[in-house]
């Protein structure tokens, strides 16, 4: 499913490569892709995984073309920049009519492997309650440390690049949950300049889908930076 998904969204990423159009959304910025400014080194792998992950993105473009998709807001913010062993992004993301009572927070740490892919270990926070819109103001987290946080155990996503597009998705059925009767969670996600589209799906023992989108991936576009 993966395969034959990243293979259509893919298609016109690498068109656009191939023309030299310009990145999707925002013109380029420091650590994005594209040539470095005065023949600079390329920023790393992790970097680059950081800078697009990091900001606003909406869903609002797809839910008025499919009414099948919701108009989702998500947010994604570094903290812990003085930390040596991230990137870390706190995550939360919401519905546009409830901006304020999120139905996901997360703390992923991005981790460049041997093999030049980027993995992104996730994480639960122990008090989420009280870190609802902490994206506006990262410091919130300056108490904090990794110690307090709760490791998502198999729910990592490995990203490569792919042409200009950063792909991955969690393994096999490693990432556990008990949401509506699930058994198991999968992602998947494409990430380019200009926004992502990630595919959350929840299955039951007998392998059957029992929440998440059943046509696709969301497609979330960069609102803010």
């Amino acid at each position: 499913m993966l395969r034959g998904y990243l293979a259509h969204r893919l298609i016109p990423l690498f068109f656009l490569a191939a023309a030299a159009a310009l990145p999707i959304g925002c013109a380029a910025t420091a650590g994005r892709t594209g040539p470095a400014a005065g023949g600079a080194a390329a920023p790393s792998g992790v970097a680059e995984v950081a800078a697009r992950l990091t900001g606003s993105f909406s869903s609002e473009a797809q839910s008025k073309s499919d009414p099948e998709f919701l108009d989702v807001r998500l947010h994604m913010a570094r903290i812990w920049d003085s930390r040596t062993d991230g990137p870390w992004i706190y995550v939360e993301q919401a519905m546009a009519t409830a901006p304020d009572r999120p139905y996901r927070q997360r703390v992923y740490r991005l981790v460049e492997r041997a093999d030049k892919t980027v993995e992104s270990v996730v994480y639960e926070l122990a008090n989420p309650a009280e870190r609802v819109g902490a994206w506006r103001d990262p410091s919130r987290f300056d108490a904090d440390s990794p110690e307090s946080l709760v490791l998502r155990a198999g729910c990592s996503i490995v990203l490569e690049r792919a042409g200009e597009a950063w792909v991955g998705s969690t393994s096999d059925q490693g990432c556990e949950s008990s949401l509506r009767g699930a058994r198991y969670a999968t992602s998947e996600v494409v990430l380019f300049d200009g926004g992502l589209d990630t595919w959350d799906r929840g299955f039951d023992a007998a392998g059957s889908q029992v929440w998440g989108a059943t046509k696709g991936a969301y497609q979330f576009r960069r609102v803010a930076e």
